[in-house]
């Protein structure tokens, strides 16, 4: 079993996807009829940043739709930042795991996804497109990937087939116009 690790801090865990009952389906319906008592329109995707990201942004140098290294993000900066431009902030620390199977259950449990994930690439993917596309407009999202092991039974390979999992998510959204940034690291 891996040992999960949701958020840095309180500010963090008040994120509809760091705390509380439910899986990632229900905390999306959550937020959304949030965002329709509340603000409620996003704009499109303009340039480098997206809308209500401003020059001042920890994003200004990263496009709205990427896979990359975290190189040096700081993971409490990105989910501070993530906070203020509310958007999505999901963590899954995978240093604990050695399979595949291991590596899907961890990021299955930080992400709270429904009980019948299959803790498979594809079911990976749907769970993060389809699923929460379902639940209407999205503000963005700010995945980190922590300490990816780099073990025999979850070699390159492996990883670079989770890393392109997330690149197709991020396609994905970019042709709706929703930022979707994965910061990975290795363990």
């Amino acid at each position: 079993m891996s040992d999960n690790v949701y958020a840095h801090d309180t500010r963090v865990a008040r994120d509809l996807f760091a705390a509380g009952e439910g899986n990632l389906f229900q905390r999306v319906m959550q937020m959304k009829s949030a965002g329709q008592q509340g603000e409620g329109a996003h704009g499109e995707a303009g340039g480098t940043l997206s809308p209500g990201e401003g020059a001042m942004s920890l994003f200004r140098t990263v496009r709205p739709n990427i896979v990359q290294s975290i190189r040096a993000f700081r993971v409490q900066d990105l989910a501070d930042e993530a906070e203020r431009l509310q958007q999505h902030f999901l963590y899954a620390y995978c240093a604990n795991a050695q399979t595949k199977q291991e590596v899907l259950e961890t990021i299955a449990t930080s992400f709270l996804f429904p009980k019948h994930f299959g803790k498979n690439y594809d079911a990976l993917h749907d769970c993060l497109t389809d699923l929460v596309q379902k639940a209407g407009e999205q503000p963005g999202f700010v995945i980190v990937l922590e300490g990816l092991p780099i073990a025999q039974k979850f070699d390159k390979e492996g990883r670079e087939t989770l890393l392109d999992v997330f690149r197709e998510a991020s396609e994905f959204w970019a042709e709706r116009k929703v930022p979707f940034r994965v910061f990975y690291s290795f363990a």
